[in-house]
């Protein structure tokens, strides 16, 4: 006679759960362990250590002179502005396209994650094509109004700069709030509207405080992204405006005075870990399970003429901060430059940048083709996705189930830190500390990808977490109840409600490694460059022939990503992932 229960496979008990999940942080942890603790100790101790004062030397000129505390005083400033203007930009963005159905969102969603993609120095290139002195906008009005020099005067000042950052980041707050906005029951709101509620009031009482995990979410990430900016700063700024990471660049680089540059590495460092400890804590009280539902069933055709003035409005303007620029980089790989035009006897468009990028004139022997370097980035991309992936899944799911944890209130901000270290450090870091067998990967093609997963498995896991975090602990309870193994619930409940953000997190670390400049320049094989550093290398060299080819490249470069944004939201609308 079987005992009750017997033959049952029983859910395992509360204390071997936690070792278990626990146990999915063993890869993320050796991996920050071998490719961000021992590189950045190794090249930051070095650096320190270098100062005739001692190692504390870089620290006393840091604090003690007035123009570097200026300088991180700006840093931060910059950076909270050009946030809360991305979040003014962004929000209704986020509105319409998790609520509205209307033709040409998939493409008005692929074209604007294009600007995430593009490097720094190209997006700061685009806007000089649109408001530098001699872009389209002066040129237009220096014509139209027969003057003699440009009336604008935008490069090298702080409104370039807020603008470069609205328009490269506006994608994350589209993405990372839409995608959770999508999902978000509307009936939630409706209810309270049935209860007397405003529109605004169900919005601000109802709907924001469901948002905020999201919201926060995005807002730290676009944070630290311009709290980080270099080459927008670089190229936008000028010689007075100077970020954090441009001056340890330039420190490093042009000065070599590498204790200061270490000292301003681990106050940025500092700055990212307090930022990082205030979110998850604000994380951890506003996060809730939540039902959840597909956006096909959330979403509503724009019928109505308040919902289609919106849904044009907010189109519009989307149009015009983020495809602007792209339409004058674009132009620019047309139109003739400089002394070109004006000996130039037929039309002003030409197609010569995009036939010499196949030319190799002066006989280098690092001269690489276009197409080569698009293979290149595409298939660091795609190691880059497969490595992100398979290090942020675990972690997320272990931060998503063990809110509560100590170790995960210990581990979680410190996965944010890559995001917050500068490409320069970390890319002489790999130099210095990866030399040695085991780990000697110097000259290995492997060390492209392990720098951008480097960058991309935070982003992974802040995408992840939150809508692992609302899954209802019911759906868990019962699959476990009736014999699932945790491998089975993470298998046949979580990943199949999270497959959307999964798909979210994949396009987020293939764009991520496609634009990435900063570290990949240094530790990028000369004979096997990405995109992005053979764009740097038109851009660094004089005559306006370099510099059409740039433009022609960077185009090129969109319509990869472009095609490549496009298709994700094609699968989007077959339902992967929903629910």
């Amino acid at each position: 006679m079987s005992l009750p229960g017997q033959g049952i496979h029983r859910p395992p008990s509360a204390a071997s759960a936690p070792w278990t999940r626990r146990l999915l942080w063993l890869a993320p942890l050796v991996f920050l362990g071998l490719f961000y603790f021992y590189p950045m100790v190794r090249i930051l101790g070095l650096s320190l250590n270098r100062s005739p004062q001692g190692p504390l030397g870089g620290f006393v000129n840091l604090f003690t002179s007035p123009g570097e505390l200026g300088i991180l005083g700006f840093t931060v400033w910059q950076a909270a502005l050009s946030t809360l203007l991305t979040l003014v930009i962004g929000l209704p963005g986020a509105y319409v396209l998790a609520r509205y159905r209307f033709r040409g969102k998939a493409l008005l969603r692929a074209l604007t994650g294009i600007p995430f993609v593009l490097p720094t120095l190209v997006v700061a290139a685009a806007f000089n094509a649109l408001l530098g002195p001699s872009g389209w906008i002066n040129s237009a009005l220096m014509a139209a109004f027969h003057l003699s020099a440009p009336p604008l005067s935008v490069t090298h000042s702080l409104a370039a700069i807020l603008a470069a950052h609205v328009f490269y980041n506006t994608t994350i707050v589209l993405r990372m709030v839409g995608d959770f906005w999508s999902h978000l029951d509307p009936r939630l709101t409706d209810a309270a509207r049935v209860l007397g509620a405003s529109r605004w009031r169900a919005l601000r009482e109802v709907g924001l405080p469901l948002l905020l995990p999201a919201i926060a979410t995005a807002s730290l990430l676009v944070f630290l992204f311009d709290f980080t900016s270099f080459g927008v700063i670089l190229v936008l700024g000028g010689p007075r405006l100077t970020t954090l990471e441009v001056e340890i660049y330039n420190q490093t680089v042009n000065l070599f005075n590498l204790p200061l540059a270490a000292a301003l590495g681990i106050v940025q460092l500092a700055a990212t870990l307090a930022m990082t400890v205030a979110y998850t804590r604000l994380a951890a009280r506003v996060s809730r399970p939540l039902s959840l539902k597909a956006q096909r069933v959330t979403e509503r055709p724009a019928t109505s003429r308040r919902s289609r003035l919106a849904a044009v409005a907010v189109t519009g303007l989307l149009l015009l901060v983020l495809t602007s620029p792209l339409v004058a980089l674009a132009g620019r790989s047309f139109a003739r430059l400089g002394p070109q035009r004006q000996a130039a006897a037929g039309p002003l468009l030409t197609l010569d940048y995009y036939r010499h990028l196949n030319e190799n004139p002066q006989g280098s022997l690092f001269y690489v083709p276009p197409t080569e370097a698009i293979w290149n980035s595409l298939t660091y991309a795609g190691a880059t996705v497969m490595l992100a992936l398979a290090l942020g899944l675990p972690a997320a799911w272990s931060l998503a189930y063990d809110t509560g944890s100590r170790l995960n209130r210990w581990l979680d901000p410190l996965l944010m830190l890559p995001l917050g270290t500068s490409a320069v450090t970390l890319g002489f870091g790999f130099i210095i500390a990866l030399d040695t067998p085991p780990l000697d990967l110097r000259a290995s093609p492997l060390l492209v990808p392990i720098g951008h997963t480097l960058v991309a498995f935070p982003f992974v896991v802040r995408s992840l977490t939150p809508a692992l975090r609302s899954i209802q602990p019911r759906l868990r309870q019962a699959a476990a109840m009736l014999g699932a193994s945790p491998r089975q619930v993470l298998r046949h409940i979580d990943l199949p409600l999270v497959g959307r953000a999964v798909l979210v997190a994949a396009a987020f670390a293939f764009s991520i490694s496609l634009g990435e400049f900063g570290a990949t320049s240094l530790i990028a094989r000369p004979e096997h460059p990405t995109v992005p550093i053979l764009i740097y290398r038109f851009l660094s060299r004089p005559g306006t022939l370099n510099y059409g080819q740039a433009m022609a490249l960077s185009t090129l470069l969109m319509l990869v990503t472009g095609g490549g944004m496009l298709a994700i939201e094609r699968m989007r609308i077959a339902d992967v992932g929903e629910f």
